[in-house]
């Protein structure tokens, strides 16, 4: 029997472990779609198998991406209250419509690389989105605890607590994070002085997995370019198929690793030739050190127990109070 067929996953199943060998699930999510679990997940993205979706306007992961994600956003204000003292407001609100990077209403693009290999040219597409790193610094840095990394591997960033300071873009090696001002909790305590909105990417759609349903982009690939499942039987599926097309993986030692692993038919260096990295844009380089290295003893921390977000927290329950007490007094009044 052909074991990269045993390998394959269907859109509608997860791939899970049994004496210690990846098969095909046909009984759907074993536990909650392992959210809130010790169950660590991962996702791999075949770049042999994705198209691009050249026969559509829209790739069939960004359509579902944007589709999930369309209402996560409120209402942006208008006028945006110019942050202090550094005057950059970041708004997307009237180009949502964006879908050739990262944007905060875009947490997928796909990017097209044209490779010459032994003499022959080659289309790649590679989808990019958040990779969801095993120790990531975004998480550590967030000074209220707003970035954290759930057990099952996402890492989410929660918009009733974060105050739009791209402080984890900014230890990012691919600046995934993408900030949208006029929207969060900064416009309720200091408008002109904290932040300046909210940060936003991909969350392995947490909220799908935990009610048994797959992320977006996994269940819409007409191609089955994207699998998810546990940790373990990801890693062996790409090793696997690395194998077979004589390829290359890419996210498992970048960083320090990451629950996002990439195979391909090509040299990642090469793929790598074709992007110039831009804003919302992020390149794949091979050599991608793990940031903050020194703060693992915090990230542990952090990362196990997000005390040190109580003080947003904090913020955050009284604004809400202060709300609800403010529209009851003009209801009674």
């Amino acid at each position: 029997m052909n074991k990269e067929k045993d390998l394959k996953i269907n859109r509608r199943s997860f791939l899970k472990v049994t004496a210690g060998a990846a098969v095909l699930s046909s009984v759907g999510f074993p536990q909650k779609a392992f959210a809130g679990t010790e169950k660590q997940i991962s996702t791999l993205i075949d770049l042999s198998l994705c198209d691009g979706c050249v026969d559509r306007k829209i790739p069939a992961c960004v359509a579902a991406c944007k589709t999930i994600n369309q209402d996560k956003i409120p209402q942006v204000i208008d006028p945006i209250p110019e942050p202090w003292p550094r005057k950059t407001i970041e708004d997307w609100s009237k180009k949502r419509d964006v879908i050739n990077r990262l944007t905060p209403y875009n947490f997928i693009y796909v990017h097209k690389a044209e490779i010459t290999v032994s003499g022959e040219k080659k289309n790649i597409f590679i989808p990019r989105r958040c990779m969801h790193c095993d120790n990531p610094a975004c998480a550590t840095i967030c000074p209220f605890s707003a970035n954290h990394k759930n057990k099952n591997g996402a890492v989410v960033i929660d918009q009733e607590l974060c105050f739009g300071g791209a402080k984890c873009r900014d230890v990012c090696p691919w600046e995934i994070p993408q900030r949208q001002s006029g929207v969060g909790i900064y416009l309720k305590v200091l408008p002109g002085l904290m932040g300046n909105g909210v940060m936003h990417k991909c969350d392995l759609c947490v909220e799908r997995l935990a009610n048994n349903k797959l992320p977006g982009c996994v269940e819409a690939c007409p191609r089955e370019a994207m699998l998810i499942g546990t940790r373990s039987a990801i890693e062996k599926v790409a090793e696997s198929r690395a194998r077979r097309m004589n390829g290359y993986i890419y996210g498992k030692t970048q960083n320090g690793g990451t629950s996002t692993l990439y195979v391909s038919p090509v040299p990642f260096e090469e793929i790598d030739k074709t992007m110039t990295k831009k804003p919302g844009q992020p390149d794949m380089k091979m050599d991608v050190p793990r940031r903050m290295a020194g703060t693992d003893p915090l990230a542990k921390v952090v990362l196990a127990s997000p005390v040190v977000g109580l003080a947003a927290a904090g913020v955050a329950w009284f604004v809400t109070t202060r709300d609800k007490s403010g529209k009851e007094k003009q209801n009674n009044g």
